[in-house]
């Protein structure tokens, strides 16, 4: 039987979107198999948004793992004709149809829409009870003092506990930002029975609708720009009915322009200040009245601009269409990283995941799933800040990342590159980095100290001063020399330059720690129910037996790290004692000195792949083994096996690859694939900051 939890917000408005967010993503490092359910929705005819939000982050699917019972339009009909237990039973054999195939099923209750709160707070209620779930009521702040927070948390309380509920825990939500601790202490009194309290801020940005929102509110068409420029937020609407000197004056960052669509002046003069340091930043622009640019004026602005500024066009006159701008409503959308990155920020610092896990009981799983992985990853990142560099500050990609990381509140992030430059494609971007710090290597303070410390360093193997100098020009150089000598805790590069280039600093000047003979990397291979590490598939081409031995403890210290519970796999084209030769002795060798070196870690070898992961296999192959069929740490003879492997389970397989993961150096420095996706980089530089945190312990 699966658990279960039901969220219900006690009012419209108090942003229980945001809490379901958090929850699931706080259930995502506990369960494998998730569902979600909502009893009722507001239509059959266009996708629940909570619902789309849930299935495309966490993978359900809609109408299997994500599962309503009633539109409200239907449900409305029903209560009205006095079958209020009818409805309910439908809501529970619904439920029940999910729950069998879910470890955990998280309910979120009603919108609040076309009914009266207090009938809707019942009906909240009654659901609850009858699916047996704990309830977590979402009371908004928004606007409100403390007493009257107390007030509502202290009527939801006595409501729910009338009806039957078991309420798990309170969440005050959209609360006034500007004093929490002082909020904090009042509603403390409110506590009862050891129940919790959380209290989570009110976030102005989570609040504005993002240029795709207008898009998609108006059945407009994208003439120009890219689809990942529609995630730009709106801070206001500028409606061009002026000249266009007045209009300029009146532009700022964040803008959504307004104009007719004959408007040539408005257009042309929107692109150039978005390019100015007094006007960039726009967030788009919509053309009215079914008018497009002419060939020419399109040539222009192509000329002015790359894909980062939408321009949307419409056939509704300009009032018609500036109304129904500002009735657009914001949503949480699962292809919005930086906002859902935000509101999980926001959820996280407001609410304690490990009081809240304990209150429905979430106990640690076996096995560790990827959204497991990457929970555990941002929740231990952000548990001891520490300080990244990212050496390619002035990529796109990079950019990204660092907003999503920020946001996350999981490092603290120094961009190397031309300082124009980078806050110019910042504000193109329209992301959140105006805190983050950026660095000129060419024209830093640091520059002749760093070269100095690497001409110490260097000079036995030639290098001049002004050969090192020179070299601390090289941004990859510099930042490694700021992980070396303390300016910050690690470093991620490699999304535009080669691996090589990335770690032949480190190798150089950080190198390896004493204990360890040789510098090697793992990738963690996330697949659909699990979570692999691979070595040595970037750095060794060919081991011998005491490097093989060294990779194979290293990797088993890095799975550990990172939550995976190290069970050694020591692979070769043979099983066990079937196989004979020089490359199955030295696997052979490598595995009894990991034997003889770490007892405490279970490992086999030599052993093919198939009897390390597959159950069955393993069974035939090498009965009786703690490993075999249950491998978590797989150890390649050489760089191509290795190599070779992890792309054929990559491409074939749709695994995720995270890595590779520098182990054994000094301080933490980490390489990305110059295909890394946005995600891969976060969790890099995640990854990167959790081995920082090893360091200094």
């Amino acid at each position: 039987m699966a658990d279960n939890l039901y969220i219900a917000a006690t009012e419209p408005m108090s942003g229980k979107s945001l809490v379901a967010l958090g929850v699931m993503e706080l259930l995502s490092r506990r369960r494998a198999r998730l569902g979600f359910f909502r009893p009722v929705v507001a239509s059959a005819d266009a996708p629940d948004n909570d619902m789309a939000l849930i299935a495309g982050r966490y993978g359900l699917e809609i109408g299997v793992s994500a599962v309503y019972a009633f539109t409200h339009e239907q449900a409305q009909r029903e209560l009205a004709a006095g079958r209020h237990d009818e409805v309910l039973k439908v809501i529970l054999e619904r439920y029940k149809a999910l729950e069998a195939q879910c470890d955990f099923v998280l309910c979120e209750g009603t919108d609040y829409t076309g009914v009266s709160s207090a009938f809707e707070f019942d009906f909240n209620a009654a659901v609850a009870k009858n699916l047996g779930a704990p309830i977590l009521p979402v009371i908004s702040g928004r606007g409100r003092t403390a007493d009257e927070i107390h007030n509502a948390i202290k009527v939801a309380r006595e409501v729910f506990q009338a009806r039957g509920c078991d309420v798990a825990a309170t969440i005050v939500n959209r609360a006034d930002a500007q004093d929490l601790g002082a909020l904090r202490a009042e509603l403390a009194t409110a506590q009862a029975n050891g129940e919790p309290l959380f209290v989570v801020p009110e976030d102005p940005a989570l609040a504005r609708p993002t240029v795709d929102d207008v898009a998609r509110a108006l059945g407009a068409r994208l003439l120009h720009g890219s689809p990942e420029s529609l995630r730009r937020d709106i801070t206001r609407v500028r409606v061009a009915a002026m000249e266009l000197s007045h209009f300029l004056a009146r532009l700022e960052p964040g803008s959504l322009v307004i104009s007719a669509g004959d408007r040539a002046d408005i257009l042309l003069g929107s692109f150039v200040a978005n390019r100015s340091t007094a006007g960039s930043g726009l967030a788009g622009i919509v053309l009215t009245g079914g008018l497009e640019p002419t060939l020419q004026i399109r040539d222009l602005v192509s000329g002015l601009s790359d894909e980062s500024l939408p321009v949307l066009a419409v056939t509704e006159e300009t009032y018609e269409t500036a109304t129904r701008v500002h009735e657009v409503r914001a949503w949480l959308k699962a292809e919005d990283e930086s906002k859902v990155a935000r509101a999980l920020g926001l959820f996280e610092a407001g609410v304690s995941v490990e009081t809240l896990e304990a209150r429905i009981d979430l106990k640690r799983p076996a096995r560790m799933t990827p959204l497991m992985f990457e929970y555990e990853l941002m929740r231990r990142a952000a548990s001891d800040r520490k300080r990244i560099v990212l050496p390619e500050g002035e990529e796109e990609r990079i950019l990204r990342a660092a907003d999503i990381l920020l946001k996350r509140g999981a490092v603290e992030l120094v961009l190397l590159g031309d300082r124009t430059l980078i806050r110019r494609r910042i504000s193109a971007l329209a992301l959140d980095l105006e805190d983050v710090e950026i660095i000129d290597p060419a024209h830093s303070d640091r520059l002749e100290r760093y070269a100095a410390e690497l001409h110490r360093l260097r000079q036995h193997r030639g290098v001049t001063a002004e050969r090192a100098l020179d070299m601390m020009r090289d941004r990859s150089y510099f930042g490694t020399m700021m992980v070396h000598l303390g300016d910050v805790d690690g470093m991620v590069s490699g999304a535009v330059t080669t691996t090589a280039h990335t770690i032949r600093p480190a190798f150089e000047f950080i190198r390896t720690r004493p204990e360890v003979c040789i510098a090697s990397s793992v990738l963690f291979m996330c697949m659909r129910d699990r979570v692999l590490v691979y070595a040595d598939c970037a750095v060794v081409p060919e081991p011998t037996t005491e490097e093989l031995a060294d990779i194979a403890i290293s990797s088993a210290e890095t799975a550990r790290m990172f939550g995976i519970e190290p069970r050694i796999a020591m692979l070769s084209y043979s099983t066990g004692e079937s196989g004979t030769g020089a490359e199955v002795e030295r696997v052979r060798a490598a595995t009894a000195l990991v034997r003889e070196r770490r007892p405490d870690l279970p490992v086999e070898g030599p052993i093919q792949y198939d009897a390390a992961v597959d159950a069955t296999v393993a069974r035939t192959k090498i009965p009786g083994s703690e490993v075999a069929g249950r491998a978590t740490v797989l150890v390649f003879p050489d760089l191509n096996s290795g190599n070779n492997a992890y792309k054929a389970v990559q491409r074939s397989g749709g695994a995720i690859v995270v890595g590779p993961v520098l182990q054994g150096l000094n301080k933490p420095v980490n390489d990305l694939s110059r295909g890394a996706s946005i995600g891969d980089i976060v969790k890099t530089v995640a990854i990167t900051a959790v081995q920082a945190q090893e360091f200094s312990r």
